[in-house]
């Protein structure tokens, strides 16, 4: 019998849980600081255990990651070194849908000499966009091709019928990392040029994509992507671009929002007893005295009846309302989005995931798009939970029965990890459909 703890209980994680549970040679332990969610997602199987966890009870934490054969995180980034330490005393198998940071890549050594895999990067966007970009880009390589250009682009969205907000968003994952990823500065390479964007400037620097079959959005940078011209064996390719997807408008809105100094999560100690208004005149010089609304339209530089404001306004950062308990500016943006942009019972949200690539062959260039969209289950999974957590469950089996056998810290980017993976995910219906045009 495997045993599997689980760290986390959070959005995306109950489809993993089901997959991990109909193996019949496989216990599961979730452990969770909110108990009840694990308890939930556990519903009474008799494989399945359920307890309280706080992760910074490092000796609980270490006693529970001895006792297991492999461990998933699906904690906060932030928590993943702690327990890749923890796996690596205890010589435990670990997987993340994280990206690796450089004190995770840090531990390759250590986790090759304790002879563990440390499988990170396991999800959907990172992990499903690694997985079906090498399958392409490998597949160039065995026909004695080159990849010479490379664009990929993801977003998890409302479905077209669910989108009735006018933020065209609603939340299928965690609130506070949606907002964060959109402090990150990006760097890409585009016709041989590398292009650096501060994070500041991140929402400013958006173009439209469409993508055949879901439609078309607005494509932002999505964090410094050059990495992967190594990691994917690109340096042929004059071009390596990694984006965001979103709905037209969300780039203004947001790039509005940064300027007026909205994301910052630095505590202040004036938040408490005010008001969105208040909090505006306090991000906004020269707003005292003046109506709010129209004292940032004109600090911004736009109309008051421009598509940021109008959004702003809806979301109510200029009424009198008072501010939800918090200790940054950024915890009361995330707080009010999160209360603002639910998905209503039986809504579905929508992943895009889009890959294009130019490819030069012995004989003639090619034009290859990939191109995943999935939908949510009305009252049931959302798409963003299963594209996120199935990955990880299936390479969690995978690692189990002996079939991925590498050690170190790695990403799935060799064909023993993503082609399993991927024709897995096919069987419950999550596959890119690839289209080729000769040129």
């Amino acid at each position: 019998m495997n045993h599997v703890l689980l760290l986390g209980a959070g959005l995306v994680t109950r489809p993993l849980v089901q997959y991990l549970l109909e193996k019949p040679d496989l216990e599961l332990t979730i452990a969770s600081r909110t108990v009840s969610k694990a308890e939930k997602l556990i519903g009474g199987h008799e494989r399945g255990t359920a307890m309280q966890l706080l992760v910074d009870d490092q000796e609980t934490l270490s006693r529970l990651v001895a006792k297991h054969d492999l461990i998933i995180s699906l904690l906060p980034y932030t928590y993943h070194v702690k327990v890749a330490k923890l796996c690596i005393q205890h010589r435990k198998m670990m997987v993340t849908t994280s990206y690796v940071s450089p004190a995770m890549k840090a531990l390759d050594q250590e986790a090759r000499e304790a002879g563990i895999l440390i499988l990170n990067e396991i999800g959907l966007d990172p992990g499903i966009d690694h997985m079906s970009a090498m399958r392409v880009i490998d597949d160039v390589k065995n026909r004695g091709g080159k990849v010479t250009s490379f664009m990929s682009y993801c977003g998890g969205l409302p479905a077209p019928e669910a989108n009735t907000n006018p933020w065209g968003y609603k939340f299928s994952w965690s609130p506070g990392a949606v907002v964060m990823a959109g402090k990150n500065p990006g760097k890409f390479l585009r016709d041989g040029k590398v292009v650096e964007i501060p994070g500041p400037e991140l929402f400013g620097t958006y173009e439209m994509v469409s993508v055949p079959g879901a439609g078309s959005f607005e494509g932002y940078t999505n964090r410094d992507c050059l990495g992967y011209i190594e990691i994917y064996g690109l340096q042929d390719a004059s071009t390596m671009f990694r984006g965001t997807l979103r709905y037209t408008g969300w780039c203004d809105t947001l790039k509005a929002i940064t300027d007026l100094g909205y994301p910052d999560d630095a505590e202040r100690n004036d938040l408490q007893g005010k008001s969105f208004a208040e909090l505006m005149r306090l991000l906004v010089p020269g707003a005292k005295g003046k109506e709010v609304k129209a004292a940032v339209a004109e600090h911004l530089g736009l109309t008051v009846d421009s598509n940021p404001i109008e959004r702003m306004d809806w979301l109510g950062l200029f009424s009198d309302e008072p501010l939800p308990q918090a200790l940054s500016t950024m915890d009361v943006l995330v707080a009010r989005m999160a209360e603002k942009l639910p998905y209503e019972p039986g809504q579905r949200d929508m992943i895009v995931l889009h890959h294009d690539f130019k490819a030069e062959l012995p004989d003639h260039m090619e034009h290859i798009t990939s191109t995943l969209i999935d939908y949510g289950i009305p009252n049931g999974d959302s798409a963003m939970s299963r594209t996120v957590s199935l990955p990880a469950a299936v390479a969690t089996r995978l690692i189990l029965e002996g079939k991925i056998t590498m050690t170190g810290v790695h990403i799935p980017v060799d064909p023993v990890v993503y082609n399993p993976v991927l024709d897995e995910l096919e069987r419950m219906g999550i596959a890119c459909k690839e289209r080729t045009e000769k040129q």
